[in-house]
């Protein structure tokens, strides 16, 4: 068998290799998403009180002003927080409104994004 001696020129040869060039991404600040929970005629305030203390870890005075705000207004913001941990938060609260058989809700929105963003 013969082999030519060229054979290996087309891989020593470095002409017409492609190299990537990363271009240098500016990495912005991950969207933001209102908590927020509505009024019903069957939550009881403590229980509201409670979750916006234990859940979104607000003291007593702002748990008590969000509630007495969603209880006036029928909504109100509990949080505001980024996608995966706005979900978590709406799911740990709509799970303790079931174990006690309440029928409290809470949605989420995304905040506004500010002009100078």
């Amino acid at each position: 068998m013969i082999i030519p001696n060229d054979m290996g020129s087309e891989f020593d040869d470095d002409q017409g290799t492609v190299t990537e060039v990363e271009l240098e991404q500016k990495l912005g600040r991950p969207r933001l998403y209102r908590v927020m929970m509505h009024n019903d005629d069957y939550t009881t305030r403590d229980f509201v009180v409670f979750v916006l203390r234990n859940v979104f870890l607000l003291s007593e005075a702002n748990a008590v002003q969000v509630m007495l705000h969603v209880h006036h207004n029928g909504v109100g913001i509990a949080g505001v927080y980024t996608r995966e941990i706005a979900e978590t938060k709406i799911q740990t609260v709509e799970q303790m409104a079931i174990e006690e058989e309440f029928p409290l809700r809470l949605t989420m929105e995304p905040e506004q994004e500010s002009a100078d963003a």
